[in-house]
């Protein structure tokens, strides 16, 4: 079963992390056991989302299991959590162990801000390009950009591309696809 945790943090964008949530959870449906998904935050406090949804953490940063993938969302609480010490070195710590560190629209900063991206290519929100390259970053104007072991996605509803290019990077082409239909999401097969 592959382990992957999501970062949530007050203000974060909600589609930027229920978007994977949903897709990383659904392919279970097909296959069960593949895949367990835990939203993980500093504390086990309910956090607001940038549009009012309100949302309880199933761990904390210090409790957090292994993980072999770890999602960053962004929104506009990603200017405060980008200065959390703790934060920066939750990502830090999974950037040695997990199999892919990804993010989000904007929560490619919080990786910025952990010294992950420097001299790697990336993308975010369209709007956010010249800030992410103020981190010596290659930006590239993409829905998903793979440096390595860093999948950045760009843009709020990016958020399903990453998840169904994950499902095709862990499970194949056909599983990812197979989600895709069965959400009802038209994904960009070139991707898969």
């Amino acid at each position: 079963m592959v382990s992957i945790g999501i970062l949530i943090f007050p203000q974060v964008e909600e589609l930027d992390f229920v978007g994977p949530f949903e897709v990383l959870n659904y392919v279970n449906k097909i296959r069960p056991d593949s895949t367990k998904v835990q939203l993980i935050a500093e504390a086990l406090d309910p956090i607001q989302a940038f549009n009012g949804m309100k949302i309880i953490p199933d761990t904390t940063l210090e409790n957090c299991p292994v993980l072999d993938i770890v999602v960053i969302p962004g929104g506009k609480g990603r200017l405060t959590a980008m200065k959390s010490v703790a934060i920066k070195e939750f990502i830090q710590a999974q950037m040695k162990t997990a199999k892919y560190v990804t993010s989000v629209c904007t929560g490619a900063f919080l990786l910025a801000e952990a010294g992950l991206l420097t001299g790697k290519k990336a993308t975010t929100y369209h709007t956010a390009f010249s800030e992410l390259e103020s981190y010596s970053v290659q930006v590239i104007s993409a829905k998903v950009v793979q440096d390595g072991k860093i999948i950045t996605a760009g843009g709020v509803s990016s958020g399903l591309e990453l998840g169904f290019y994950l499902l095709k990077e862990l499970f194949g082409s056909s599983i990812s696809q197979e989600v895709a239909r069965k959400i009802e999401y038209d994904v960009d097969v070139n991707t898969l």
